[in-house]
């Protein structure tokens, strides 16, 4: 097939039978119609036909019909010799044989595919003559849509599909967290092509919760890849060594032989993974994070989850111009890449200067663009006053869910980083936050009020 440039090679016949398969089959024709060109056709009439099922289709987003085909040749041909021509054509495409229409079908992507492949590798050419190596990854995606050409769009489903599958208790297959007051509001956890975005200044504890996020799910039995740009391996290493062991990490090399027969215990019987990732600082996409993970998923390991620590370390694929049009992009990108590869998505992103200083972080103040909120499916924040660290405490907030409720604080949790231990067992509306404030207000007022009262009695007596 390579030599061939048309499907001149296999027949009138075929080209017939191909034109009516367009027609009649919706699915197929959907996935053709853009990459299917009228001079792959050998007749003058045919390429005729194809281009004006093309611009109907371009138009209306669907084929025509047989009847509204001859219409259409009827009020745009001039001639009435090609009319009558294409009229007879589009007859002898109507009537055409049935048998064989698999290998029709089969035959004409392949060649199509063949078609995009060879226009890729023109392209390919020109960037590897001229240097311009930075663009490996943009040239890989566009190898990836031409081998595409003809896959099933599983996007589109009717709203009658599986119906047993969608009326099932869990029809979502959520991966907890391991935060059992948070996970039971998010209805179980996260689910495969959903994405999760921990909110939160500096400092306060986002790799900790995203750890721990890592290790619970691989505790259950899940495969979870952690990708990290700004901490050491080892750093994380000993962090799930103290989620396995409950020993404090300044104590993990003390007590190597108890730390060592854990891990060891955990290695041999757990039968999944957790694979840790470090990558370079604001020189990765998401199309290089993305491809990297399709390679290892290509070398047979699978992925359930992937932990991206944080979001705010990946570049934008392409250059828009517009710093918080990037970050979006960056976001949706993320969004797009668990949706395609079906894994579960959580990450982190800086709060802004407001955030340090804000007893309960809100999505407001998320650092750069708010569209990275409009993207998360949840949106988890983490505050930490100087008291509440000193006291291993915070307050994390829902603050938005398509899952299941938000709006909901818990105010002076258990967080200690060290331990990375997060226990929820309190929860209030922001309202109630609120009205807890004015009447811890009240009551320091009352209190100054007093002390100034007995101040006032001692100098009297």
């Amino acid at each position: 097939m390579a030599t061939n440039k048309n499907f001149e090679y296999l027949g009138n016949n075929f080209q017939i039978q191909l034109l009516n398969q367009i027609i009649l089959d919706k699915d197929f024709s959907h996935s053709i119609i853009d990459v299917i060109e009228n001079n792959y056709f050998e007749n003058k009439y045919f390429k005729i036909i194809i281009q004006m099922i093309k611009e109907y289709y371009k138009k209306y987003e669907h084929t025509p019909s047989f009847d509204t085909l001859e219409q259409v040749a009827k009020s745009e041909l001039q001639q009435e010799t090609a009319v009558k021509v294409v009229l007879d054509t589009v007859k002898k495409i109507k009537d055409a044989p049935i048998d064989g229409v698999s290998f029709v079908q089969e035959k004409a992507l392949k060649f199509c595919k063949q078609q995009e492949l060879q226009k890729v590798m023109k392209k390919a050419q020109k960037i590897i003559d001229g240097g311009e190596f930075e663009n490996y990854d943009t040239l890989e995606e566009l190898v990836r849509d031409a081998l595409l050409v003809g896959s099933k769009d599983t996007s589109m489903l009717d709203v009658f599909s599986n119906l047993d599958q969608v009326l099932d208790d869990d029809y979502r297959h959520p991966i907890p967290m391991g935060i059992p007051g948070i996970d039971r509001l998010l209805k179980g956890g996260l689910a495969k092509g959903e994405i999760g975005v921990i909110l939160a200044p500096t400092g306060v504890g986002k790799s900790t919760i995203l750890t721990k996020i890592s290790n619970h799910a691989f505790n259950l039995g899940f495969n979870v890849l952690q990708v990290f740009f700004e901490d050491n391996p080892k750093v994380i290493q000993r962090k799930h060594f103290t989620l396995w062991t409950k020993i404090h990490p300044d104590e993990l090399s003390e007590k190597k032989d108890e730390v060592m027969t854990k891990v060891k215990e955990i290695k041999e019987t757990m039968p999944n993974e957790l694979i840790l990732k470090k990558l370079p600082s604001d020189t990765k996409t998401m199309l290089q994070i993305k491809n990297e993970i399709r390679k290892m998923i290509a070398d047979g390991v699978k992925i359930d989850m992937v932990v991206l620590d944080y979001i705010d370390c990946v570049v934008p694929d392409k250059n828009l111009g517009d710093e918080w049009k990037s970050e979006g992009s960056v976001m949706r990108g993320f969004e797009a890449m668990c949706h395609e590869l079906n894994i579960a998505g959580w990450t982190a992103t800086q709060g802004n200067r407001a955030s340090i200083s804000s007893e309960v972080v809100t999505t407001d103040q998320m650092g750069g663009s708010i569209k990275k909120a409009q993207v998360g499916h949840v949106i988890i924040s983490v505050a930490k006053t100087l008291q509440q660290k000193e006291m291993k405490l915070a307050t994390i907030a829902i603050t938005k869910s398509r899952i299941g409720d938000d709006g909901v604080v818990f105010e002076n949790c258990k967080f200690d980083n060290a331990m990375i231990d997060i226990d929820t067992e309190s929860t209030t509306t922001f309202l109630g936050l609120e009205e807890q404030k004015e009447e811890r207000q009240r009551q320091r007022v009352k209190e100054l009020l007093e002390k100034r009262k007995e101040r006032e009695q001692q100098k009297k007596s």
